[in-house]
C-alpha cells in the first residue's frame, strides 16, 4: 500500500486535514494499483486501491477552531436524540 507526504491543517478538535500532497511512497507492490509495478491492462482488477496512512504529516497552519465534522457535535449546541 503506497503512502503519502502531506501538509494541511490541524484543528482544535484534533483532527488533521490535508491542503497540499506533496509526493507519494511507492510501496513496489503488484497489487496496488498506485504503484509503478501495477500492470496497466490488470484484468478484472480487484488490487489495492486506497493509500495507506500518511508517511509524514507536515503541519503548516494550527486553528483552534473545530473541523467542519466536529462543529455540528462539539461546537453548535447538537441535541441528544430521544
Amino acid at each position: 500500500m503506497c503512502n503519502l507526504e502531506t501538509e494541511g491543517t490541524k484543528f482544535g478538535c484534533g483532527h488533521y486535514k490535508v491542503t497540499r500532497k506533496l509526493k507519494k511512497i511507492d510501496c513496489y507492490n503488484q497489487y496496488c494499483i498506485h504503484s509503478v509495478y501495477h500492470p496497466r491492462n490488470c484484468p478484472d482488477c480487484h488490487c489495492e486501491r486506497y493509500f495507506g496512512p500518511d508517511a509524514r504529516e507536515t503541519i503548516t497552519h494550527r486553528t483552534a477552531d473545530y473541523c467542519v465534522s466536529c462543529q455540528y457535535w462539539f461546537k453548535d449546541g447538537a441535541c441528544q436524540r430521544r
